[in-house]
This record gives C-alpha cells, sequence and structure tokens, in this order.
C-alpha cells in the first residue's frame, strides 16, 4: 500500500503555500510542488499592497472589497515585520477627464449626462466612506481633507493640484510572505518541493497518483490546483479533468525609478482612461509606479514590461508629479500575470478580481483555484479548506486569525523598538542594516546574527550587506537555491548588488548545496 498524504498541492505561490499553511495547522498531511521557486510568477509580481481594492467599488464587487478590507488589520497584526500601515494620497484633479464603463459610471451618466466624463469629488468621498467603513478599522485611521498648498505631499506634485483626500491602505513584501506561508507549513509537517514540477494526475480508486517530470511518484487522497497562471494547463494537460472554467491572464507591468519625493505616504492616481495607478515609496532609495492592465498573450513566465507599457506608466505619473518621469530613469521594471477568473468581461482592467474555488468531485476530489490577490489569501485558503472539509472529517477548525508568521510575533507599532534592540545587541550594523533585517525576519534577525560581535563573524560578504549567514538561513528555512530566489524574491537586494556579485553568490551557492 503506498504511502498516502492527504493534500497534493501543485503551485507554490501565495494561493498554494496559503492552503498548505492552513491545512497543515488543521493537522492534516500535506505535500506541495512548485515547478521553479516560491512566488516565481505573479506572487513576486504585484504592487507590494495588501489593500481592499477601492476601485472595485465602481464594479460593485462589494463582497470581495469587504473581505479585503477586513484581512487588512489581520494581516497587518500577523505579519509586522514584512508589512506596515501606509496612507494615500488622492489627489482631486480639476482637469480630469475620463472614459469608464464600470456600472457606477454608466448610472451616474444616465442620472448626470451635464457630467459625463467626471469622476465626481462627492463620489470620490463616498466611496471613501464606505471604504472607511465596510470592514471595520482598529489600527489604520480613516480619510482625511488634505490641502496639497505648501504641504509635503503637495511638494512634488504639479500646482494645478491643491486638495487631495488621504486614506489608509497597507505596504507587504510579497515574495517574503509566500516564503514565509511555505516555511510555517513545513514546520507544522508539510512536505515542500521545489524544482518539482508536475507531469501526470490521475486519479486511482479513492486517491490520486500524481507523477513528476523526474519520475517521483506521490499519493495523496485529494488534489489542490493552486497553479495561478497555469490553473487551465493544470486541468487540462495534467489532471485531464473535463471543465469550461478558465483564467483571463491579465499582465500588470511596473517600473521602478529613483526616489521621486522625500515623505513616506503613496500617491492614487486617476487616469484619462478610467484607470489608476499608484506611486509608492519603495526600499529606502526607489519609487515605485504600477500597474497597467493588458490583456497577455504566451507563457505567463514571458511576460515583461514592454517600452510600451514603460512609456504609458511614465506618461501616467508625469501628468501628475512637477518633474516629469522619463524612461531614461528606470532601473528596473517586472511584469507578472494576474490569472483572473474568465466572467466574459469585454476589457482586462473590467475583469473580476474575485476568486473561485471549483471542486471536481467525480472520484477523488480535486479543487480548482482561480484568480485571488494577495489581500485574500488567508480568507481563500479557508474557503478552500471549508470545500475539502466533507473529504476530512479529522481536520482541525479554523486557526489562522491571530496566527503570527515566522518571525512576526510582535506588535504592529513595535519595529523601531526592535531596530534599536537589534543594534545594541550588534553595534556593528548600520541602521539601515538593522532596519533591512528586521523588516525581512522581525524576530528571527537575532537568530541570523547569532553570537556574531563583528561583520566577520557573519562569514562571506556578498555586498549590500548580505552575508554567509543570512543566506544559509534562507537555504535552510526559507527554501533558496539559486542566487536569484536570494536577491530577487526573499530580499530586493538585487537592486543594489552588480553582476558579479550576484554571480558570485550563485557559485558559492552552487558549492553549498553540493556539499550539503
Amino acid at each position: 500500500m503506498p504511502d498516502i498524504t492527504d493534500l497534493f498541492i501543485i503551485g507554490g505561490g501565495i494561493n498554494g503555500c496559503g492552503i498548505a499553511r492552513d491545512a497543515a495547522g488543521r493537522g492534516l498531511s500535506v505535500r506541495l510542488a512548485e515547478m521553479g521557486d516560491l512566488a516565481q510568477a505573479t506572487s513576486s509580481k504585484s504592487t507590494k499592497l495588501f489593500h481592499g481594492g477601492l476601485r472595485y467599488l465602481e464594479y460593485l464587487e462589494i463582497r470581495l472589497v469587504r473581505e479585503a478590507l477586513k484581512e487588512r488589520e489581520v494581516l497587518l497584526r500577523a505579519m509586522p515585520h514584512i508589512s506596515r500601515p501606509m496612507r494615500f494620497v488622492l489627489p482631486l484633479d480639476p482637469q480630469m477627464t475620463f472614459e469608464s464603463h464600470t456600472p457606477v459610471s454608466k448610472m451616474l451618466g444616465w442620472l448626470m449626462p451635464w457630467n459625463r466624463g467626471h469622476r465626481p469629488n462627492f463620489l470620490i468621498r463616498a466611496g471613501l466612506f464606505l471604504y472607511d467603513n465596510l470592514g471595520g478599522r482598529d489600527i489604520l485611521p480613516g480619510t482625511r481633507s488634505l490641502a496639497l498648498t505648501d504641504s509635503p505631499e503637495g511638494a512634488p506634485l504639479q500646482d494645478r493640484l491643491s486638495r487631495a483626500y488621504e486614506y489608509s491602505d497597507c505596504w507587504v513584501d510579497d515574495a517574503r510572505l509566500v516564503a514565509l506561508n511555505a516555511r510555517d507549513a513545513a514546520q507544522r509537517g508539510a512536505d515542500i518541493l521545489l524544482g518539482a514540477k508536475v507531469a501526470e494526475a490521475a486519479r486511482e480508486g479513492d486517491h490520486w497518483c500524481v507523477t513528476l517530470e523526474d519520475g517521483r511518484l506521490f499519493h495523496a487522497r485529494a488534489l489542490v490546483n493552486a497553479g495561478g497562471p497555469w490553473v487551465g494547463q493544470v486541468i487540462r494537460d495534467v489532471a485531464h479533468l473535463p471543465s469550461t472554467e478558465s483564467v483571463r491572464l491579465v499582465r500588470g507591468s511596473h517600473i521602478v525609478v529613483p526616489r521621486l519625493y522625500d515623505h513616506d505616504k503613496a500617491y492614487f492616481f486617476q487616469g484619462a482612461d478610467g484607470r489608476i495607478i499608484f506611486a509608492i515609496p519603495y526600499q529606502d532609495d526607489f519609487t515605485l509606479i504600477g500597474t497597467t492592465d493588458r490583456d497577455h498573450e504566451g507563457a505567463p513566465l514571458d511576460a515583461e514590461c514592454t517600452p510600451e507599457e514603460q512609456q504609458y506608466l511614465c506618461d501616467f505619473a508625469s501628468r501628475y508629479f512637477k518633474s516629469p518621469v522619463t524612461r531614461d530613469q528606470i532601473v528596473w521594471t517586472y511584469s507578472g500575470v494576474r490569472p483572473l477568473y474568465d466572467d466574459g468581461a469585454k476589457s482586462a482592467t473590467a475583469a473580476t478580481r474575485d476568486y473561485v474555488l471549483s471542486m471536481d468531485e467525480a472520484g477523488a476530489p480535486c479543487l480548482n483555484v482561480f484568480g485571488g490577490k494577495i489581500t485574500t489569501y488567508r480568507r481563500l485558503a479557508e474557503h478552500a479548506m471549508e470545500k475539502l472539509a466533507p473529504h476530512f472529517p479529522q481536520a482541525g477548525a479554523a486557526w489562522t486569525v491571530g496566527a503570527a508568521l515566522p518571525g512576526g510575533d510582535f506588535p504592529v507599532d513595535a519595529v523601531p523598538g526592535l531596530i534599536a534592540g537589534l543594534r545594541a545587541n550588534y553595534p556593528f550594523l548600520t541602521e539601515r542594516w538593522a532596519a533591512r533585517l528586521i523588516r525581512a525576519y522581525g524576530n528571527d534577525a537575532w537568530a541570523i546574527l547569532g553570537e556574531a560581535s563583528e561583520m566577520a563573524a557573519l562569514g562571506r560578504d556578498f555586498g549590500a550587506t548580505l552575508t554567509e549567514a543570512e543566506v544559509r538561513w534562507l537555504m535552510d528555512r526559507e527554501f533558496a537555491r539559486h542566487a536569484e530566489d536570494v536577491v530577487w524574491r526573499r530580499s530586493k537586494l538585487g537592486l543594489r548588488m552588480d553582476a558579479p556579485q550576484v554571480a558570485a553568490l550563485e557559485e558559492w551557492m552552487m558549492e553549498a548545496r553540493a556539499a550539503a
């Protein structure tokens, strides 16, 4: 009789790792297979926010917005090291006209034909009132009006912009969120397999037989398809399930430029095409601008921020900033493919951001996960377990509300004190280095540094404050296998390291893996 686990999960993005953590914490045996690295595709290519989705109110996605708003503070409390509250400035542009085909704009066009082409200020304020109150708030402050004249928030903006609203959402390190969910799942007994592409999944009696490309065989009572952009491919070509459901691949691209302003707030800009973009403080010295919404053709990993999208984002931001944003300022771009549930919407922007969980129970169960957002990943995992519950009556109750991710067991406002404490214990750390470690690892920063009394005690210096001690931690506990995993997903030190430094890191990691 083969060894049979309860769940076999395909996909190491936020949905797959979130479900693995939840299920393992309920006492189920779990195995997760990811063909590349954790968060290699969509889950590391977001706008780095968990938010309710203010613009989704215009599409009347009230359930999704309410769920996301309620989750913001749940997530903040669970991961105060890799997330933080952020204030967003929404300038009111008196010259702005736009084309929009949302349900709300159509209704206003019918009720107020003289105002067609404008998003009235009262509508924005009404939306922000809902945003403040739909999900409740204990930590995050509410909306306020803001005079931009002679204010730090108005200083980088064009002079025509004199008024704004300021509201709350949250920033999050998306790829670290995935890695910490995978680590927590593993600590609770889950088996996390990377570089493990699933070639075939077939029902055998009351269970699934899963074959990897390298020939390894596994057996599970239920299959979870959390393949993200590949969810349809898994249904058709791996599990061979009859299904009419599909995903719509929508490309979201971002640009990163040197820091455009001095304060720590983000901007929410409205465009003439009815879309919005954010400009967000990023990694201390940069500003992140995004995102686009384009239907994507081709392989998900081939997504890139095209020259056209780069120019679009530069032009969009330049309509608001005094100093134009130009393509020669761009230091990095990235692009991810969102696997949205195909609801037949006419445009990529209008396609639903809500998730759909579809069960195939013609034999051993298979749960297919369509869509999803960083903000609602924990609730999606709970809903997935509710779907699977009839097949696993032995599973424990929901538990993830209030359960901190590794390193995050401290109050939301404790970060400055932790940074000061880390520097006191390790005087060789600079302020920026200590802040980076706390913001990435929280309480685990002490475990990484150990008994070191000087930087040399941390082993090889790879540059940009990345040391051998940290890399070993990432390899041993966070499943990093290559330099790219370390400098672009477990951290963003690729913005500060040059090609020879990254190549030296890759060589060292290959030698360390061979010696292990």
